[in-house]
Order: structure tokens, then sequence, then C-alpha cells
């Protein structure tokens, strides 16, 4: 009994780390092609062939194209929220809200994966229209686990979203400032610079 539990426990590793590979290998296939050639103008079809796997198959991994750049919507979403839920309750929303920020940056495999990334964000219109769509609904998912650190009383949905708003605004600076210098320095350091800045 327990070498079956055991033998079906290795099947269920196996294909987990089976699915892993496909995934890691897809994803570095799509990032290589929308650098060489631009985000718009690459294929799904070119993907999957040259990652070796079939569009059904590449689709069942995958949602969206926008997915493929590594930006999947969902995975960004859990991290963020837990990071922030999982801070004590005495730490303050602005304190939180780093800790969410942080443990989504760390999502990056590499550093020059980060880099390629954030670049063909801010080089795609059609990208950059996606995200911003993405963070306006992670904020409004944040907005109560906000408020719950926040002083209650008059204004507070406000106060929370300008919060939220100041955090978001400053990691699209801290970015754009990291890509346009050629990945110099740490993301994270320019957003705590810039957040400084709006707060000083």
């Amino acid at each position: 009994m327990e070498q079956e539990a055991a033998t079906i426990g290795t099947r269920t590793s196996l294909r987990e780390r089976s699915r892993q590979l496909v995934t890691r290998e897809i994803l570095q296939t799509a990032l290589r092609l929308f650098v060489k050639q631009g985000y718009d103008e690459t294929p799904i079809a070119q993907i999957a062939l040259e990652a070796g796997v079939s569009q059904r198959t590449l689709f069942r991994y995958f949602g969206t194209k926008e997915d493929l750049l590594g930006g999947n919507e969902h995975q960004f979403g859990q991290v963020l929220m837990a990071a922030v839920s999982a801070q004590p309750p005495d730490a303050s929303a602005w304190v939180a809200l780093r800790a969410g920020i942080a443990a989504v940056q760390a999502l990056h495999d590499s550093r020059e994966q980060a880099l390629e990334r954030l670049s063909l964000l801010n080089s795609t219109p059609s990208l950059r229209a996606g995200w911003l769509e993405k963070r306006l609904r992670f904020q409004t998912d944040l907005l109560p686990l906000v408020k719950e650190r926040m002083d209650t009383g008059a204004g507070v949905d406000a106060r929370a979203r300008a919060v939220i708003g100041t955090v978001f605004a400053c990691l699209e600076a801290a970015s754009t400032t990291w890509v346009e210098s050629g990945g110099k320095g740490d993301v994270m350091d320019l957003y705590d610079e810039c957040l400084a800045a709006v707060r000083g």
C-alpha cells in the first residue's frame, strides 16, 4: 500500500516537473521571439512551433498571448494579495504594499528577463494598455486590505485609494527609470526613492 502511494506520488511529481519544463521552454521561446521580432509581430503559431508544442498545448498552459510575456495576471494577483495579507497587523499600509511589490518583483527568473519583459512592456502600446487595465483591477482588489490598515472614519476609501494609486505610480516610475538606464541598480531601491520623493 505504501509502495503504491509512493509510486503515485512519484508520478505526480514527474508530471509536475514535466509541466514546469514545458512552461519554461514556452516562456523562454516567446520572450526570445518577442525581443527579436517585436510582440505584435510574433504569431502564436511560430512560438508553438519553435517551442516544440501544438497551439492547443500552448493555450492549455497560457490563456492569452500577454501571459506569454511572463505576466500571468492570476499569479501576479495571488502573490501580491498574499504578500500584503501576510504582513503583521501593525504594519502600515505603505509597508504592507511594499512587501507585495517586492514579492511580485521576485517572480522574475532573472534580472535579464525582467529587463527584457519590462522593455517590451514599455515599448508596446497594446501591452501597456493591458497592463493599465490589470493595474486598475489590482488596485480595486487591494482596497479592502489597505483600508484595514488605516484609521477608519470619513474619507477612508479616498485615502486608501490614494495610497494604492501612489504605490503603483511609484512602481511605474521606478520600472521605467530602471529600463531606461539599461537595468542599472535595483528596482526596489528606485521604488523607495520615488516613494520618498512623493511622501517627503
